[in-house]
């Protein structure tokens, strides 16, 4: 086998390994008390939905990437919605807290210019650490 094969493999291992770790956290993919295998199998394709739905969810509702590179370092919009954050949002909204609609909107968009903020400092501190050239 030649070493660009195994290379790729082991670039894909990783990407298989992040989605596993996503599924765990946002889906319960690791939430399961069954006893057989019908069982065990109809839960992990539950949870494995679950996070599809979740990620087209959030792949839709990302807009197109600005061409400006330094976009980022740049802008105050807060973040596009992340599977987390969407999945915080359907829960709440069928569990319904006691807060409401509007106060849970305004903190989601708090939180999102919060981390938009943090992703915005971020950004700068690497452009202000580019050598120039």
């Amino acid at each position: 086998m030649p070493l660009s094969e195994l290379v790729r493999v082991a670039g894909a291992r990783w990407s298989v390994e992040e989605c596993f770790q996503a599924a765990k956290s946002q889906a319960g993919l690791d939430h399961y008390q069954v006893r057989n295998w019908t069982s065990w199998h109809r839960h992990i394709t539950l949870a494995m939905l679950a996070l599809a739905f979740l990620t087209a969810l959030a792949a839709d509702a990302t807009p197109e990437p600005p061409a400006d590179t330094h976009h980022f370092a740049r802008s105050r919009d807060p973040i596009t919605l992340t599977v987390p954050e969407i999945r915080h949002l359907l829960a709440a909204v069928f569990n319904p807290p006691v807060v409401t609609a509007t106060k849970l909107l305004h903190w989601s968009t708090w939180r999102r210019r919060h981390q938009a903020t943090a992703r915005r400092s971020h950004y700068r501190r690497r452009i202000a650490s580019e050598p120039a050239g």
